[in-house]
């Protein structure tokens, strides 16, 4: 049985990208127990996360995708513990935007699994929100960290360069609403919601268009 926790921390800062620059709240996510621990999404401020994981050992900090507000504190929170820092490829010119002097030390893959505490978590490829996005699912916790694919209410936003609303929708479709019903979807931003209220949503979703 794992003894693994979730820990959440909202951060602030701004998100930039297409000339655009806008205030933001972003949820971290700190999978693990009191000996090591995964970060999902080093948004803003590595000091804050740093004081969250307490002097336990980050095994990695991955990234759901490369917007600026998801990826800030990565290389500072890498520097501070030695973690690497992952991404799936296909977002590396939106890492470029932000980081264009630092690379992430790995790549992530669909398919492939990160343990910490006794746990797995299995990256699912969701594009759409941004070409590389990625899901992470542990099912012994019933969770899926969506990053900025899924919120309560729809799909994250895709009116920005690098995003599709079509191809959001498909992943959605195909990789989170296939998950069980009780799973909870924790987002990026704002509250927690479950992938059972949100599956009759779809076509509501795919009428307005957003």
């Amino acid at each position: 049985m794992s003894g693994a926790l979730v820990d959440q921390l909202v951060t602030s800062g701004t998100f930039s990208l297409d000339d655009g620059v806008r205030q933001v709240e972003n949820n971290v996510w700190v999978v693990g127990d009191d000996r090591e621990a995964i970060v999902i999404d080093a948004a803003h401020d590595a000091d804050a996360v740093l004081a969250l994981l307490a002097g336990r050992e980050l095994r990695a900090i991955v990234c759901t995708h490369a917007h600026s507000d998801h990826v800030a504190a990565a290389p500072a929170l890498a520097a501070a513990t030695g973690a690497p820092v992952l991404l799936h490829p296909d977002d590396m010119p939106l890492w470029k935007l932000t980081h264009p002097e630092v690379r992430p030390d790995g790549a992530l893959s669909d398919g492939q699994r990160l343990s910490v505490a006794g746990v797995d978590l299995t990256v699912l490829h969701t594009p759409g929100h941004a070409p590389g996005a990625v899901c992470l699912h542990a099912p012994e916790l019933g969770a899926v960290f969506t990053g900025d694919t899924l919120f309560h209410g729809g799909p994250g936003a895709t009116g920005r360069s690098f995003s599709s609303f079509p191809v959001i929708v498909e992943s959605i479709r195909t990789r989170l609403l296939t998950l069980p019903p009780e799973t909870v979807v924790r987002t990026g931003h704002g509250e927690n919601t479950t992938v059972g209220a949100e599956a009759p949503q779809l076509e509501e979703w795919i009428r307005r268009g957003f």
